[in-house]
């Protein structure tokens, strides 16, 4: 049997036309829609080292010569992963990038394995930008691929990536930020919303 598109959903979808920046979320609803699972989350890698640059972007196994999580980073990172725990929010498949920076993140927010993978790897100016177009449309893919049941998806990626994919909406998007995706009937993501880390760590306080 099909399930019907929940009202949290419906209400998002008709009083937004894009997934706004700013956008005044209700935690304790998406929450409450969260933990019967069925969305997609895609999630901005955590803060980085800002005196730190991909030197080597040809070789993602040498992680000394990549911009890497802060120490806040790691510590927000873990803190969301404790959030989703605390808030009763299921994870199932983790895919990251293939940068330390997303794949630490996806351990440290999951807590526990994830599956790296090139598709969603910021390509910038070492892949041609048929690749890039490529790894945009195979982002906008897995944000609208409804997730195993009693599930939410998690795919941790980077910022060029998440324009690319979804537009524009999404130059402003910090570090940690994630944007929550409910996949249509038809294969495509809707956007929900848009939550930062300190406000799933927030939630989970009870404020």
């Amino acid at each position: 049997m099909q399930r019907v598109m929940p009202w949290f959903v419906v209400v998002l979808i008709v009083s937004f036309t894009v997934c706004a920046y700013a956008q005044t979320v209700d935690m304790k609803a998406l929450v409450t829609e969260l933990r019967q699972g069925g969305y997609v989350i895609v999630l901005r890698h955590g803060a980085t080292n800002r005196d730190q640059a991909d030197t080597d972007p040809l070789h993602l196994d040498d992680i000394a010569k990549q911009r890497l999580l802060s120490d806040k980073g790691r510590d927000l990172a873990r803190q969301v992963g404790d959030a989703f725990k605390t808030l009763g929010i299921p994870l199932g498949k983790v895919y990251t990038s293939k940068f330390n920076r997303a794949v630490e993140t996806g351990k440290l927010v999951s807590g526990g394995d994830v599956t790296p993978s090139l598709d969603i790897t910021e390509g910038g100016l070492v892949v041609t930008p048929i690749e890039n177009d490529r790894r945009a449309e195979v982002l906008q893919k897995m944000a609208g691929t409804m997730p195993e049941a009693g599930e939410n998806t998690l795919i941790v990626t980077h910022k060029p990536n998440i324009i690319d994919a979804f537009g524009k909406d999404w130059v402003e998007g910090k570090e940690g930020e994630a944007s929550v995706f409910k996949p249509d009937s038809a294969g495509k993501a809707v956007c929900v919303a848009r939550v930062q880390a300190a406000d799933w760590i927030k939630a989970a306080s009870g404020h």
